[in-house]
């Protein structure tokens, strides 16, 4: 059977992400939160770690000259500024409105359905998703090559 190392790079470090997730989230609140494997959010970034890791194997194994590493930095790029930014915002967006119908409305009977508020990362959960990324690339050239 023929493994794409690319491919094992970065879902190596999209998996080790998530898995991270619930023992760090534990450490910060001192509840286990299972639902945190499949959610967004929280530190480290996967979304960073996966297309870190896919990048930096696709430079490792194929080249840094190659027109794919550019295309796979350019949308590393848009995930990490999403990731950082525009979800990030939405994040908290979410958690003032929730504030506000929490305040506006107690009593009243409204749906009790919340916004998701972690949407987003915040610049550490994104560094540790990224250096996540730089080690399971490297791990996974050095194995393979």
């Amino acid at each position: 059977m023929v493994f794409n190392p690319v491919l094992v790079a970065g879902m190596l470090a999209w998996g080790i992400g998530q898995a991270m997730k619930v023992p760090l989230d534990y450490a910060r609140t001192r509840r286990l939160n299972w639902a945190i494997l499949i959610s967004a959010g929280g530190m480290p970034s996967s979304h960073s770690a996966l297309m870190v890791a896919t990048t930096l194997a696709i430079g490792l194994f194929y080249g840094f000259n190659e027109p794919l590493f550019a295309l796979a930095v350019a949308i590393s790029m848009v995930v990490i500024y999403d990731a950082t930014n525009i979800r990030r915002q939405a994040g908290i967006h979410a958690q003032k409105i929730n504030l506000l119908v929490n305040e506006l409305f107690s009593g009243q009977p409204i749906s009790d359905k919340q916004l998701t508020e972690v949407l987003g990362h915040t610049p550490l959960e994104v560094a540790g998703g990224v250096i996540l990324g730089v080690a399971c690339a490297v791990l996974t050239w050095l194995l393979w090559r």
